[in-house]
């Protein structure tokens, strides 16, 4: 199958460095026309399955595991509604350990303790005393009241540091669980995005399904 960039229509565009008068335009991709999923289809569940990307996984490597076609990265980008890879998809460790030491300016910074977050506390019988996750103070205690022991209960072993790496992993490990589109449905979903793509007949710019003209910048 061709790649996104070939579904693209194109647009005749005017030279903007052209002189007055003259109609100096050339053919370019018209990327302000974005493919998307029909809305009936993005709100069915049964279309998709979870996935989490692995490691240093591109696009289009996901692309070649699932369909056996690097060039249909872009079913995974428009089944995400991911617009900027850069910052919508996982960075490769390295690019992850070069953000991060330009982010907080040493590996000191990097590993320092940004805030405390709660364990979760259980009673005897394991009944949750106290949530794990909310942000604490440093001298976090729970206190409560144990009915099957008759006493009062303290448990001070309930805070972890969090440092500015691992808060930022979080944020990296949470854009790695995706959608991805069943290989059943694909041809229907390409077949959908090369209909969105053309363009339709009904106006003067019309040319053909994949070229359309712009009015005249010049034109008094």
């Amino acid at each position: 199958m061709s790649n996104y960039f070939n579904k693209v229509p194109n647009f005749k565009y005017t030279n903007l460095l052209s002189e007055r008068g003259q109609n100096n335009k050339t053919q370019v991709k018209n990327l302000f026309r974005r493919a998307k999923l029909r809305d009936d289809l993005f709100e069915n569940l049964n279309f998709f399955e979870r996935y989490i990307i692995e490691g240093d996984e591109r696009p289009d490597q996901v692309a070649f595991k699932l369909y056996d076609d690097p060039n249909l990265d872009w079913v995974i980008l428009v089944t995400n509604n991911i617009l900027n890879i850069q910052s919508e998809w996982p960075l490769p460790q390295r690019l992850f350990n070069s953000y991060l030491l330009e982010k907080y300016g040493s590996y000191e910074e990097v590993y320092a303790i940004r805030h405390y977050e709660s364990r979760p506390v259980y009673n005897s019988i394991n009944e949750l005393m106290f949530p794990g996750g909310l942000i604490v103070p440093e001298n976090h205690v729970v206190e409560f009241f144990d009915p099957y022991l008759n006493k009062r209960s303290f448990s001070s072993d309930t805070i972890e540091p969090i440092t500015n790496y691992i808060y930022e992993e979080r944020i990296e490990n949470e854009k790695r669980l995706i959608y991805i589109l069943k290989a059943e449905y694909l041809s229907q979903v390409v077949e959908d995005i090369e209909n969105i793509m053309e363009y339709k007949q009904g106006s003067t710019e019309y040319i053909s399904r994949t070229l359309k003209d712009t009015n005249d910048l010049f034109e008094k």
